[in-house]
């Protein structure tokens, strides 16, 4: 059952970024975030107040309310990043934010085994062998680099706050307030926005229904994941979601038609690797 749900969460998060990376392409980053984000929270909000989890209510709720402070313009870079391209070579280096929860448990005084110290090795070499400069082909630019490292780390510190803020439980009520936090912060700098440019409103509304799924879909991964992580191993749970950057990966050359060099489809898989064997240390 662990290895159902986590495979589920790794599906949905990867179909998550391939929609919100091509709805990027015709809309503007910020529009894409708050409404997804906003359709996110409206079904958490529900979930809560169906649950009765609002008595879940704790201190620890104010490291859900940074994350989701934080979380808009991971979002925001991320996307851009993948509107930018290619997407099988931006989403597998995402990935690698997953070293910001192993440099917090340094801090913490946990030292790291070999496989995570591997681990870090390995998807460095991804980033410099996937994110080199190339002439011709599917190249990803300094600008996409350069936002998808950025969103990496801003991911990963998401991920240590939420998992701080969940730990005594209250897993839903942690996630609608960062969601909650997340539109918020995302309302405010659309207003700003559109001060200075046109916002598409007349095209994210003809886009409602399939930025409605992106933030759907995502909800529904955090839920599947947690799902597992419960219901079994958590490293096994961990490692099969962080599978996610394949689907997308895959989506991308299936319907976009990518074509990526082979440096950079060697620096994509190694990204993942490291990951992996993070999330298996």
């Amino acid at each position: 059952m662990t290895a159902a749900l986590a495979l589920a969460a790794s599906l949905l998060w990867g179909v998550a970024d391939y929609g919100g990376g091509t709805l990027t392409k015709r809309l503007p980053a910020l529009t894409v975030v708050v409404t997804s984000q906003a359709a996110a929270f409206g079904l958490l909000l529900v979930g809560v107040l169906a649950t009765g989890g609002l008595s879940d209510l704790s201190p620890r709720l104010w490291y859900a309310a940074a994350a989701g402070v934080i979380g808009p313009f991971a979002l925001l870079a991320f996307y851009r990043a993948l509107a930018l391209g290619p997407m099988g070579v931006v989403s597998p280096l995402a990935t690698v934010g997953v070293a910001v929860p192993v440099g917090v448990g340094l801090a913490l005084g946990e030292r790291p085994g070999l496989v995570q110290a591997a681990g870090i090795v390995v998807a460095v070499l991804g980033v410099v062998l996937a994110g080199g400069p190339q002439r011709g082909g599917a190249a990803i630019g300094r600008e996409a680099l350069l936002l998808t490292l950025g969103a990496a780390l801003a991911f990963g510190a998401v991920l240590a706050l939420v998992a701080h803020a969940s730990s005594g439980g209250g897993l839903l009520l942690t996630l609608c307030v960062q969601r909650l936090c997340n539109t918020v912060v995302g309302v405010a700098l659309l207003l700003r926005a559109a001060r200075r440019q046109p916002l598409a409103l007349g095209e994210a509304r003809r886009s409602l229904l399939p930025l409605t799924a992106v933030g759907v879909a995502d909800v529904a991964a955090n839920g599947l994941y947690s799902a597992a992580s419960h219901a079994g191993s958590v490293a096994v749970a961990a490692v099969l979601a962080s599978l996610y950057p394949v689907v997308t990966a895959l989506m991308a050359r299936g319907l976009l038609g990518e074509r990526l060099r082979r440096v950079q489809l060697v620096g994509a898989g190694l990204a993942v690797t490291g990951t992996l064997l993070l999330a298996a240390g």
